[in-house]
């Protein structure tokens, strides 16, 4: 009986503690071109409040940002660019394809 209560009041804790992460995808302008552009743009980024991972990708000149929705916004990520001499652009999500029927 004690297992599943302490069970019932693990749970309960977990969900009390679930937070509202969301994810932002941006383009930069100035576009990034090195390892220097990412440290800059991951350096700057890790000190606003709420993010929790930042993931850059300078083949497709994307920055992701993982944060807690609860404490900032994408649009507040996006316009923390500017503090740093980038201009961030959200990118939208490419609308799923429909598969033809053959």
């Amino acid at each position: 009986m004690k297992k599943l209560l302490t069970l019932a009041m693990l749970l309960t804790a977990t969900v009390a503690l679930a937070k509202d992460i969301k994810t932002v995808v941006v383009t930069t302008q100035p576009q990034m071109h090195c390892q220097n552009c990412e440290k800059k743009i991951k350096g700057n980024l890790r000190f606003e409040k709420g993010v929790k991972l930042i993931e850059t990708d300078i083949e497709k000149q994307r920055v992701t940002i993982t944060y807690d929705a609860e404490k900032t916004s994408a649009d507040k990520l996006i316009k923390s660019f500017d503090n740093f001499g980038y201009k961030a652009t959200e990118v939208k999500p490419e609308p799923k394809k429909k598969e033809e029927k053959k």
